[in-house]
Formats: C-alpha cells, structure tokens, sequence
C-alpha cells in the first residue's frame, strides 16, 4: 500500500531563491550567483531528498551578466529552450505512467499468486509470470490485467490526503529538516503509521478489486472501494464469513509493512543518491567551468534512486507481504483465478488466526519458496520499468543533441 512515488517532493530548483528575487527588483540583470531566471519543471510524483530545501542544481561557475531585453535559456549553448522546460515534466511523467499504469497487470499477476494458498506452480521467475499473463487475457481479454486500477488510485489519494491533514491538525513533520532529531523522526514515522490506519480499510477493499476474478464479478463501480472501505469499518453492507479478520488484528501488519517499506526506500534511496552525486562531482570541469546540466543529468538520478529503493524494498519485504494480503482476503468470499491453469476460478477458504499462525502456516505447508510465490511479476514489472526509463533517456538525449 505504499504509495510508489513518496510524496514531498519540491522539483529540482536552486538555493537562496527568495533572495535572488529580491536583487532582480534592483537590478536590470540577475546577479551573478543566480543561473537563470526560472527554475526548470517538477517531476510528477517524485520526493525530494534534501529535506526541508529545494534541491540544487548546479555548482560552480558563474554565468556573465545579460543585458535588458535578452532572454536566459535554461540551457547555455541550447538552441531548445522549450524542450529543456518540459523534458524533465516528460521524464517524470513516463515513471509515473510505467509504475502505476503499465506496471499494474504484475501487481495483479503478483497479489493472486500471493493469495492462492493452493497453488503448485509458485511462479517465482518471469517465464511462467508471462505465460499466465497471456492465458488471462487470452481467455477474458485484455481487461482482466488491467482490474482494480482505479482502487489504487483512490488508496493513494487518501493515504496523500491523511497525512496531509494529520500533519496540518498535529505538531507531527510531514517532512524532515537538516536539523533533525530522534524526535522529529519518531514524530514522522508516527504519522506515516496514522496514515496507514486510516487507509487499511480502503486497502483491504482495494485489495479484493485487484484479485477478484472477472468471470464472476458484476462491473464494480469508481467508489465502491470507499463504499467498502466504509462498510468493512461499520460493519455493514458487506457480505463477510465468519472467518473474516477484524481491522484491529489487521492494522498491525499493515502499518508494520508500510513504514518498514517507507525506512528502506527513504535510506536506499538517500545512499544511492549521495553516490550518484559524489560520482559526478568527481568529474573533471574544463576551463574551471561546469555548464548548467540539461534535464537528464538534473533528473535521472533522482528517477534511478526512487528505482533502486522501490526494487529494494519490494524484495525485502515480499514474504511480510504475502502475510499481509493473505490476512486481508481472508473471510472476503473472494474467488480468485486459477494462476495454475490460466483459466477456471478457485475460492479462498483460509482460515489463519493471525499474523504469527499464517506465518507458521505458510513455513510448514509450502515450504520457504511459499513466502515468494509471484516473485516473477516483480522482476518483469521492474525489467519493464527500466526499459522504459533507458528508452526515454535515449529519446530525450537525441532531441537535446539535435536541438543543440
């Protein structure tokens, strides 16, 4: 459940901005410690690692003063000022669009091996994960990859939503500064646990959406998972068995997973960052000049962290995951696809007492490999995602060069 592009995040722009601006009123050209004029595009969806502050840009060298009337591009020497305003928009866009549009069917794929306790074939590489990809849509066509898409939006945006209003109504940081202390992390990480309780509902209703089998479910509606969301916290509305779990006894897993997944991604993605960073700053500059970076060498390496974090977190966490979505589904009367045959349905009928009896039951039915059934879908959804990153450097790296 947790959101793939962590929120906070404030564009990639430079320091001492108000500053900056204040000069410009006195003066008919920017000060020399000012690189251009407007601050390139926002990644959609992205975070920002320096806590607290904008992100810088560029270091050294200091460009030389414009006269009234000249245009700053955002590139020196770039004949496509408009192609370097927008490309970092269009380079975050295509993440955005890989990990929560294209990379879905796998979320699916991957959450029915996940709760098929059943199942003999474990589906733990990328060949049997694409093969009863195709079986499913071959046999209920292209719809049934691409079911419960719209839940997981709506899980994001009241998770986005809670914690924006938590953090507004209470002392709790939604972000952290440089200055920071174990206070103000547990503060943070206390809201991130808030967060998750109020979305563990909506999750579990999101959950069933995605799993369910299109053979036998009417069209659901774009708020039924708040409606059930709603019901499964009054107790009402939803038909349930005997052995469905209370939110109490699922509340712990899930805030459990969702902040040990937030604490990985946020370190992975911190370290890999700072080596990103330390690397190019190794690089030799000519004539002690560094020119502005283009929107891939401001943006890519941000994009390749929050990719490397993800992936790390993914794997992680997959057996705690397994656990989790198992407690969820059970006593939903969900009936899932057959994800040995590529066709037919199978009812879940489990019946575990809690997260430490699913643990152990997982261990001693299906073995260790039990905890990673669907292991296939996370390395086509991340082999995917990649490829789409490496296809968009290479689109915009050409049209940065023609436009030159």
């Amino acid at each position: 459940m947790q959101p793939r592009r962590p929120d906070g995040f404030d564009g990639v722009g430079y320091r001492g901005g108000r500053e900056a601006a204040e000069d410009m009123g006195a003066r008919s050209f920017p000060a020399p410690e000012v690189p251009w004029l407007n601050s390139p595009p926002d990644i959609p969806g992205s975070r920002n690692l320096y806590w607290g502050e904008r992100s810088p840009l560029q270091t050294g060298g200091c460009p030389s003063p414009v006269p009234p009337g000249e245009e700053i591009t955002g590139a020196p020497g770039s004949g496509g000022e408009q192609l370097n305003r927008f490309a970092g928009f269009g380079i975050g866009l295509a993440s955005l669009f890989t990990e929560n549009v294209l990379a879905h069917p796998c979320i699916v794929i991957r959450r029915q091996c996940q709760v098929n306790y059943h199942a003999r074939n474990y589906h733990l590489t990328p060949f049997t994960i694409v093969n009863i990809m195709y079986s499913f849509s071959k046999a209920q066509g292209p719809r049934a990859l691409w079911k419960g898409m719209g839940s997981t939006f709506i899980v994001q945006g009241i998770t986005l939503g809670a914690e924006g209003i938590i953090s507004e109504c209470t002392p709790l940081p939604r972000e952290l500064s440089h200055k920071w202390n174990a206070k103000k992390i547990g503060g943070h990480l206390l809201l991130k646990a808030l967060t998750y309780v109020i979305a563990t509902p909506f999750y579990s209703a999101s959950l069933i959406e995605t799993v369910q089998s299109e053979i036998i479910r009417d069209n659901p509606g774009i708020l039924d998972c708040i409606k059930e969301g709603i019901g499964r916290v009054i107790n009402m509305g939803v038909p349930h068995s005997k052995r469905l779990l209370p939110l109490m006894v699922l509340t712990f897993p899930t805030v459990v997973h969702g902040v040990l997944h937030y604490i990985i991604s946020s370190t992975v993605q911190k370290c890999v960052l700072y080596v990103l960073n330390k690397k190019n700053s190794r690089e030799p500059l000519k004539d002690d000049f560094k020119p502005v970076q283009n929107p891939l060498e401001a943006y890519f390496p941000e994009l390749i962290a929050t990719f490397v974090a993800n992936l790390c977190a993914d794997v992680l966490l997959y057996p705690l995951e397994t656990v989790l979505h198992r407690l969820h589904i059970q006593g939903t009367r969900t009936i899932i696809d057959n994800t040995d045959l590529g066709f037919e349905v199978v009812p879940i009928n489990t019946q575990y007492e809690g997260m430490r009896d699913c643990f152990n039951t997982i261990k001693r039915e299906e073995g260790t490999f039990g905890f990673y059934k669907g292991f296939g879908a996370v390395i086509v959804q991340y082999s995917v995602h990649a490829a789409v990153l490496q296809i968009t450097k290479i689109i915009y790296s050409t049209l940065l060069n023609n436009a030159s």
